[in-house]
């Protein structure tokens, strides 16, 4: 199967085109008290999956990811620092972000999808890939990981190929999102940026109170 990551456009007739669009739910977990600049680049934003097969009877599959990729991120990481500011640029030695204690980048690594007609199964499937980048306020990065999400819808109780899809692909977000709550602080490096930040924190809280 030929994976393309693209920004957006594709040409031909009769492509499944799918936008996925989903608010998602806010987890309950204790935000740690810490701010965090995010950056999403402009590719992210735009996410587009665009699938081409070889065979002249299959219909090419357009999945457009970016909206929703967003709402995911923010509300996640919403949730999970008490403060949260969002970057136009990556933060770099001439150009640092400001009031932050981190900045954190998801990158989509890659989007694989199997419907019905391929695997002769009445499942449709996505997977995705994130490389995930944790770095200074300066840009120096801290850790940097890659983590999954994989959703799938029965065929059954969809509509169509489309809505197929669209479900598979909001369950394999929700399942990334998930699994960046709960791994986060078990990176190495992630731990000691933590402590570090985490006890600086404290720190000033109680000379403040002194």
């Amino acid at each position: 199967m030929t994976v393309l990551l693209v920004s957006f456009f594709i040409t031909g007739c009769g492509a499944q085109q799918v936008i996925v669009n989903s608010q998602f739910p806010q987890p309950v977990v204790d935000p740690l008290p810490l701010t965090v600049g995010v950056h999403f680049s402009d590719e992210f934003k735009s996410h587009t999956f665009v699938d081409d097969p070889e065979s002249k009877t299959e219909r090419s599959w357009i999945v457009e990811t970016g909206l929703a990729q967003v709402n995911l991120w923010q509300t996640v990481l919403g949730s999970l620092f008490e403060g949260i500011v969002y970057l136009d640029a990556p933060p770099s030695p001439e150009a640092p972000a400001s009031q932050v204690d981190g900045v954190i980048t998801p990158v989509i690594a890659d989007l694989q999808y199997a419907i019905p007609t391929q695997t002769n199964t009445s499942i449709y499937e996505i997977w995705l890939r994130y490389d995930i980048n944790l770095s200074t306020a300066q840009g120096e990065s801290v850790a940097q990981w890659s983590m999954t999400g994989y959703g799938k819808t029965p065929e059954a109780f969809m509509l169509g190929a489309q809505d197929a899809v669209e479900a598979a692909a909001i369950v394999a977000l929700r399942d990334a999102g998930a699994n960046f709550i709960v791994n986060f602080g078990q990176q190495p490096e992630v731990k000691g940026f933590l402590e570090q930040h985490v006890k600086a924190v404290h720190s000033e809280s109680t000379r403040d109170e002194n």
